[in-house]
């Protein structure tokens, strides 16, 4: 396109704002065109505590051999929190979706090494209760200086999420608790 027709579409467009056409059901119709068949998950914005909700649009991953594919992401009209606006982090949601550099197995880098590899999530899970029960049998704290019983465990800290059920966060803050973790805190408070 020349940069003459540009501006003759341009202000042939503002022209026919200013004579009072109604453009509202050309770009809704646009709209229904680029998610037509897509369909529709429900979600929570992973960003901060606020939880609000969007709706991600996918296409395939029904059919044999398959991949689905994000196509599009918004604000969910329906959801009692954000009433379908996002932030300007929430709108670039589908970029990190479909980002290229984004992480989807766990990595490890060990001592001495110069550079991360990919691990197993068995072999991740794995390492990480090692670690806490390393660090619970270590620096457990049966009882304080005055000879009364204290069961906290100071070196491990737990941290529950937004995108997490209340289901998960109540049971996860009772293990940690069982644990004698003291340090519990939630993505809202940081």
């Amino acid at each position: 396109m020349l940069r003459r027709d540009f501006l003759r579409i341009g202000v042939g467009g503002a022209a026919a704002a200013a004579l009072g056409a109604d453009l509202a059901p050309a770009l809704a119709r646009a709209k229904t065109l680029k998610i037509s068949r897509s369909t529709e998950t429900r979600s929570t914005c992973p960003y901060c505590s606020v939880s609000c909700g969007v709706i991600i649009h996918t296409l395939g991953g029904r059919e044999m051999n398959t991949r689905a594919e994000v196509i599009h992401v918004e604000g969910d009209p329906d959801h009692p929190i954000n009433r379908g606006s996002l932030c300007p982090k929430g709108i670039t949601l589908k970029h990190d979706i479909v980002n290229d550099r984004r992480l989807t197995r766990p990595r490890y880098r060990g001592p001495g090494e110069t550079a991360f590899r990919d691990i197993s999530w068995d072999e991740a899970i794995a390492r990480v209760a090692r670690r806490v029960k390393n660090a619970r049998d270590r620096d457990f704290i049966a009882r304080d200086a005055l000879g009364r019983a204290a069961n906290r465990l100071e070196t491990v800290a737990a941290i529950g999420g937004c995108t997490d059920t209340n289901e998960f966060n109540y049971l996860f803050q009772k293990i940690a608790r069982s644990w004698g973790i003291v340090h519990l805190e939630q993505q809202s408070r940081i």
